[in-house]
């Protein structure tokens, strides 16, 4: 990693609040460039309190933004940090109408050109995309990373039509933890404490909200780009990672957006932003290539970035299997459209006689983690132990050269069910001639979501119908001598949450299912060869992160009581722990994520987590807490939650409230 310290215009910052039409400000920092000229304006729009979370991060790239010459600017959401208002759900209308307000309030500050672009990684992105669908004027660009076009079918609530059980939870119980938080008083003032009790006692779990809509009805469509990408009037530069869930998302913004005002960037990546140096690497130069979407769309700087691929996709080589890898094998390359011309579909029929899928309900226990962040436990190990849990079919790489695969693989399926409800998952994997198993990709559908995402139509029992869907998308080369393996299995715990009566299984009838794979041939339509500079970044904050005498929790941990036949997976998310910052500020959060199952019973399925932060300012007697426990079950008729906050300044509890809820199980 370069850090940069000299740039073309020496900076300055400064924290505002911005007025929105309803009286409520929104709190931000500004890193500017000094100059006397007006220069562009960069967005970057989060709940994530900017004063304290992302503050080490935005120390990376904001003040290098504004010393090439953009005025930078981090803001709070509304009811976040130390923003005023309450919190909303994710992406609700007043967001979004917000974030109009700020575009347009930057386009009219003296220091500003008047042309703005947004960025942002997931909700930042996901809101960046959103925004430009509302194509306020001044935006004439952005920069998406790690987010989605679809907030049904590519988010951290559904999959496949299936509830995603290990992120309709925890993301559900840490948006509950980060909303609960309270207002700094260094920035908000002495008023700090009563504007968090206001806020506290507008609190509302999001999770019933998102439970209370099982399949893709309005409420999903809103927010979703993918329902008209012709609203878009912003340029967008689409990026993503082949280890982040969201990475379909760029392949659709390239193939439906015009090709003059879109280009996508996907890289072996997780779910963070590429120069960040985390695992899986290599990390490139990406503020540099920001950089030149930005000269080429705020300032019209003639630069040749639209002459790139309209796709840049790194082909990972096979690689063994392992929770962790700092660097990659692979290489780049760049496709002039998508679908591209380079990639053809290679279909392998199913062979064999029918098989009965009953998959152990704990199937699914070496899945990885959802939001792979770059820790040490997040992605998934060996898949020899899923594999025995699910129906197998095998099609080795001949001796005639590796195969490239670049896109989005699709499985059709002949199945026949017994009950009226199930799931399937499907999962490719590169298996090397010592018998390890890879995973490279999966998918999963419910089979009630078989004929739309917005529709729950029962299983005729008894019957054979046939199934199709895709899988992730994915660069990834097999070599000579392995096997590519298909593992289908009627179970995926905790990522898809089971259904009572899908402990039966499926029958696969091998005739008429097949497996389709997007090959890549290196010699079709072969451009010039993509390349990145290097990782760059402006000096870090100076956050200290103190060592502990703690004994360290496992990140991933998995337990098995014989006797009860029951299954645990302890989870430590890994967001961030104790550090001190510049500003005096003493900062801790601890979370642990519980996820159960016993065999045979798909009613058994529970989550639990459990949030601890302080907010700690020694020099002026504040000290902050905030504790949370959020539960979910399920029984044959719907599913049952649990989520407590309790609030302490020093000892004293400010608030304390529990929520329980049950609802009824309609699709999902």
């Amino acid at each position: 990693m370069n850090i940069r310290t000299d740039f073309p215009y020496g900076t300055t910052h400064e924290d505002v609040r911005i007025p929105l039409p309803d009286g409520v400000t929104l709190y931000a920092r500004i890193w500017r460039p000094v100059t006397d000229e007006p220069v562009p304006a960069l967005l970057e729009y989060l709940p994530y309190r900017l004063s304290d979370w992302t503050a080490p991060r935005d120390q990376q790239r904001h003040p290098w933004y504004a010393g090439h010459g953009y005025a930078s600017v981090r803001v709070d959401v509304r009811g976040h940090g130390n923003s005023g208002g309450h919190p909303g759900d994710e992406y609700d209308a007043r967001e979004l109408a917000d974030g109009v307000a700020v575009v347009e309030w930057l386009a009219a500050q003296p220091w500003c050109t008047g042309a703005v672009g947004m960025f942002g990684i997931s909700w930042g992105g996901f809101n960046s995309l959103q925004i430009a669908a509302l194509a306020p004027e001044p935006l004439k660009a952005v920069v998406t990373v790690c987010s989605t076009d679809d907030r049904y079918d590519n988010d951290v609530h559904y999959m496949g039509g299936s509830v995603l059980a290990v992120d309709m939870h925890a993301w559900a119980a840490t948006m509950l933890a980060f909303a609960a938080r309270p207002p700094d008083p260094l920035y908000a003032g002495d008023g700090w404490k009563e504007q968090w009790l206001d806020r506290l006692e507008a609190l509302q779990p999001l999770v019933h909200t998102w439970l209370a809509h099982q399949t893709r009805d309005a409420y999903w469509k809103h927010g979703s780009v993918c329902e008209d990408y012709a609203a878009i009037g912003a340029a967008v530069l689409a990026v993503g990672g082949w280890h982040d869930p969201y990475r379909d998302t760029v392949l659709r913004l390239v193939e439906h957006l015009p090709a003059e005002r879109v280009r996508g960037l996907i890289g072996p990546w997780s779910h963070q932003y590429p120069d960040r140096g985390l695992p899986p690497g290599p990390a490139i130069g990406f503020l540099q290539e920001t950089l030149r979407w930005w000269d080429h769309w705020l300032k019209g700087v003639d630069n040749g970035v639209m002459d790139e691929p309209l796709l840049r996709s790194w082909i990972s080589e096979s690689h063994r299997p392992a929770t962790v890898y700092e660097r990659m094998e692979g290489r780049w390359v760049g496709d002039p459209a998508w679908p591209s011309p380079a990639v053809a579909p290679h279909t392998y029929a199913l062979q064999g006689d029918p098989v009965l899928v009953v998959s152990p309900q704990h199937t699914g226990l070496d899945a990885g983690r959802f939001f792979p962040f770059g820790n040490d436990g997040d992605l998934p190990p060996d898949q020899r132990e899923e594999d025995a849990k699910s129906a197998c079919f095998e099609f080795p790489v001949g001796a005639g050269g590796r195969l490239e695969v670049l896109g989005r693989p699709r499985v059709t399926l002949r199945l026949r069910m017994d009950v009226p409800y199930g799931q399937v998952v499907a999962r490719v994997c590169d298996v090397a001639p010592d018998g390890s198993s890879t995973l490279v990709t999966r998918g999963a559908l419910n089979l009630s979501a078989r004929r739309g995402r917005d529709k729950a139509v029962p299983w005729p029992v008894g019957a054979y119908e046939d199934v199709t869907f895709e899988l992730n998308g994915i660069g990834h080369a097999f070599p000579p001598g392995h096997r590519i393996r298909l593992a289908v299995s009627s179970a995926y715990w905790p990522w898809i949450w089971p259904r009572a009566g899908s402990e039966a299984g499926w029958t696969l009838e091998p005739a008429g299912s097949a497996l389709t794979l997007p090959v890549r041939d290196p010699a079709v339509g072969a451009g010039p060869e993509v390349a990145f500079e290097p990782p760059e970044q402006s000096e870090g904050l100076g956050v200290v992160y103190p060592e502990t005498l703690d004994e360290p929790r496992p990140e991933r941990l998995v337990v098995r009581d014989v006797a009860r036949g029951l299954w645990r997976l302890e989870v430590d998310p890994r967001y961030g722990g104790t550090r001190v910052y510049p500003d005096g500020l003493e900062f801790s959060e601890d979370a642990r994520e519980v996820y159960e199952i016993e065999d045979g019973d798909p009613l058994s399925a529970r989550t639990v987590s459990h949030w601890r932060i302080r907010l700690h300012r020694p020099e002026r007697g504040w000290d902050a807490r905030v504790e949370t426990r959020s539960r979910i079950s399920c029984d044959e008729g719907g599913f049952v939650t649990s989520d407590e906050v309790v609030c302490r300044e020093g000892d004293e509890v400010l608030f304390h409230r529990t929520w329980e809820r049950r609802l009824p199980r309609a699709a999902g």
